[in-house]
This record gives C-alpha cells, structure tokens and sequence, in this order.
C-alpha cells in the first residue's frame, strides 16, 4: 500500500469506532426509560383522580357480591305496630277539686275505644299534687307502645313507669286539664304512631 496507509515495519493502523457514538447510544436509551417511566406515572394519576381507580374498586366489591345482589339497597325494617286502643286497660283518677271529671273524661275515652278500669279520686300520692294536664303511668313495658298510644289522647302529658305487674295504665287528670284532645287530633296523632316516617334505605352491596 502506498501514501499514508503505507505499512512501515510491524506495527499496523487501527481502525476504532469513534467514543462519542457509544455515548449517544446510551443517553438515547436512557431518555427513553425516563420518558417510559413519566409516561406511565401520568397514567396512573389520571386513573386515580379521573374515577377508573374507584371503577375498580366497585367492580371488585360486586365479584364478592352474591350473585344479583350488586347495588341493591336494603330497607329498614319496619317500626313495631303499636297496640289498638280496644287492647289498653285505662284507670282515670282525678287529682284536681272540680268533681265528675274523672267520670266525663273516662266516658270519653271508652267512646274512642279504650276499655275503662278503675275511676275516681287520685291517691294520696298525686291528689292535689298534679301539674300540667296530667301524668299517664304504666309499667316499664309499655313506655314503647301503650303509653304512648294513650298519650295520643292527652297532649302534654308526661309519662311515667312504675313496678306494676299488671297492664293496666293510669291517667291521672292534672291541674291544668282542659279537655282531652279532639277525636281529629286523637286520631292524626294515633295515625303517625301507626305509620311513622321509615329511615333511609342503605346499600349493603
């Protein structure tokens, strides 16, 4: 060979590829990574903030589901039905000075279907000594339902329990008693009791 590739004695040319190359190479390899790597971060930001993240969750809450029980929403179960008036035993004691209102208000009652018990004048224990319109007693068990279908009749009443092994309840005419409430407010009363508004219905899958 001749001019400037002309081999002299033992020693021959070397023909490397060029550094800067390699470097290229790799930095283009790794800006690829990094822009993989923002790429599927960003994706994942959108499926958390835009929904899909709670999709999934739904859709594995409805695989543990029974099956055609997704989504459906389950109702409260319904109040108790209060007693009829026909089923209560009332006792009407008078606790105040004007005369015949234990007999007037008791004739009343059993007019609207409550049975009649004992009638007349209040023990010592509340003779007298009764404020507001009066005070309706029955035993413990009866705060849920009797009581208060015969406070239905009275309003502003109170309420109280004894230890009574009977089921018969007590209404004791106060000082401030007028009259029982109308028949149309007894009854508009007596119907919410019977009918009250139901709670919301949850979803339970």
């Amino acid at each position: 060979m001749g001019g400037k590739y002309r081999i002299k004695g033992d020693r021959y040319p070397r023909m490397r590829r060029p550094r800067h190359r390699r470097r290229i190479v790799l930095g283009i390899v790794a800006g690829a990574c990094a822009l993989g790597l923002v790429g599927w971060g960003t994706l994942q930001l959108i499926d958390v903030f835009g929904g899909k993240g709670s999709t999934a969750q739904a859709a594995q809450d409805k695989r543990h589901c029974p099956s055609g029980t997704a989504g459906r929403a389950t109702a409260a179960p319904p109040a108790a039905k209060p007693p009829a008036p026909a089923s209560l035993t009332v006792n009407v004691y008078n606790a105040t000075e004007r005369a015949g209102l234990a007999k007037r208000t008791a004739d009343e009652l059993q007019k609207r279907g409550f049975k009649i018990g004992k009638v007349g004048n209040a023990p010592a224990a509340y003779d007298k000594k009764v404020n507001g319109a009066g005070i309706l007693i029955g035993p413990t068990a009866a705060t849920v339902g009797p009581l208060k279908v015969l406070a239905t009749q009275l309003a502003g009443a109170q309420l109280k329990t004894d230890g009574r092994q009977t089921a018969d309840l007590d209404l004791i005419i106060g000082g401030d008693f007028k009259a029982l409430a109308t028949p149309q407010e007894a009854t508009a009363a007596l119907s919410l009791l019977t009918r009250p508004a139901q709670p919301p219905a949850t979803a339970t899958c």
